[in-house]
């Protein structure tokens, strides 16, 4: 995220949009984009991510979906009035993710006890949803660390008994 002095707020890039609501498929489409790039919902129709060149281009891209769907968009730089703003709406983008970060730990610990074919599958499952929160995960919170590990936990030291056998 860009930030102006420590004494301000950062900045921000919001989204501005309204869709057609037949059909509702494009709708839902672009919902799913937004809520895969974890952004904060300000109002109905009005998103914000921290601004940098990943999440602008990524609101670009989908502001044109939205146009091509028969819908409007803008995309803005904007500053919240006060730090108090900013920390709240990145308190509540922490507190989304922090309950995604939980659900990977409850599914790791119910995982310890399942059977080896199960487990591989759920370490392999729960690694790829860490990194699409990660992806998202733009102020993180302290259930990110206690994630990592729990799946690591999970999946254990590998051993030589553990590792594919090789014959020639």
């Amino acid at each position: 995220m860009t930030r102006q002095p420590a004494n301000g707020p950062g900045n921000w890039v919001l989204l501005s949009y309204r869709m057609p609501r037949e059909p509702s498929t494009p709708r839902i489409t672009i919902w799913r984009k937004l809520k895969r790039l974890g952004v904060a919902q300000l109002g109905d129709g009005l998103i914000a991510l921290p601004a940098d060149a990943r999440t602008r281009e990524h609101l670009d891209w989908i502001a044109e979906e939205i146009v091509d769907a028969g819908g409007t968009a803008t995309v803005w730089f904007a500053q919240p009035a006060t730090l108090a703003q900013e920390r709240e709406l990145a308190a509540d983008m922490a507190a989304a993710r922090s309950e995604e970060y939980r659900t990977v730990i409850d599914t790791a610990a119910a995982a310890a006890s399942a059977s080896e074919p199960d487990r591989v599958r759920t370490i392999r499952r729960l690694r790829d949803e860490l990194r699409r929160i990660h992806r998202r995960d733009y102020f993180p919170p302290v259930e990110r660390d206690t994630a990592r590990l729990a799946v690591e936990t999970l999946a254990g030291p590998r051993t030589q008994a553990d590792s594919p056998k090789i014959t020639p």
